[in-house]
């Protein structure tokens, strides 16, 4: 359940068709979508911007697991003139709240770092050591993206220079170093195509989540790679591509206290008794 900041605030048109659907907020919504998804057959996985600690409660017992990616603790990208200048909900400070809520809750939450939107090299390290800080203290975070930013046209940062590959891969490689083992390193194989072995060699245990029937609507201009070349480019690099849940199996089978009864009652129909996603004859054919 992938979506931006409370976007009721923002559109009326939206606001009436909540009304119309008898809802107040979007939390509202994400709840019945997330309850219908665990009754259909799928575990849900919400990063709907920020979330109040009220709200993350009501939405465990029908979640997985949870996200928001903290991007930077730069307050600098703030200020005017800045790209989160007009960007409230990307307070650091915010964000870091919503992880430390998150960890009290014991929601296995999903963090990350942006790469090349202005921070500094000090910032960056700032960041995975925040991410690093709570992983230590509260347990919950179970994986941290390392993600490059896309410019896009038509919007403001469109003459942004991405970073270069080998930065990049030297970001991941830092973060994987510093950040607790149980904290994954994932990063988008479509953000990376052409540094895949490299992304493996450098800390990289995950690829995130990739789809043969959509688009990255997040970053749409980066095609997903076809899941066939993907398992490829993963066994050139001596590992092998596994299908999972949005909880990696280490979690499932060693941190039951992470979930709600609920889910807890439903994962033994999703994973298999090495944690991986239980297979079906379509799913091969798929992949």
């Amino acid at each position: 359940m992938c979506l931006g900041d409370k976007p009721e605030v923002a559109y009326k048109s939206y606001r009436e068709d909540l009304a119309l659907r008898g809802l107040q907020t979007t939390t509202d919504l994400i709840l019945d979508a997330c309850k219908i998804t665990c009754e259909k057959g799928m575990l849900p996985h919400t990063n709907a911007g920020i979330l109040t600690k009220e709200e993350m409660a009501l939405l465990r017992p029908y979640n997985a697991s949870m996200g928001l990616m903290l991007e930077t603790t730069s307050t600098r990208l703030r200020q005017k003139g800045m790209p989160h200048f007009h960007a409230p909900d990307k307070e650091p400070a915010t964000r870091l709240k919503m992880h430390e809520e998150a960890g009290e809750l014991q929601i296995p939450f999903t963090s990350g770092m942006l790469l090349g939107i202005g921070e500094n090299d000090d910032e960056r390290v700032n960041t995975i050591w925040a991410i690093k800080d709570i992983a230590e203290r509260y347990g919950h975070i179970q994986e941290a993206i390392i993600q490059p930013f896309h410019p896009k046209p038509g919007t403001k940062m469109r003459a942004a220079s991405p970073l270069d590959d080998d930065r990049i891969i030297g970001w991941v490689a830092l973060a994987r170093l510093l950040l607790p083992r149980e904290v994954h390193v994932q990063a988008p194989p479509n953000l990376g195509a052409d540094m895949l072995p490299r992304l493996l060699d450098a800390g990289v245990d995950d690829w995130g989540g990739v789809s043969p029937v959509t688009v990255d609507f997040i970053n749409p201009e980066a095609p997903w790679p076809a899941l066939r070349a993907l398992r490829e480019d993963t066994s050139s690099a001596g590992f092998e591509l596994f299908e999972r849940g949005p909880v990696y199996p280490d979690w499932i089978l060693e941190r039951p206290e992470m979930f709600d009864p609920n889910i807890r009652a439903l994962l033994p129909k999703y994973a298999n008794d090495e944690g991986y996603a239980q297979r079906n004859d379509q799913s091969e054919e798929a992949t």
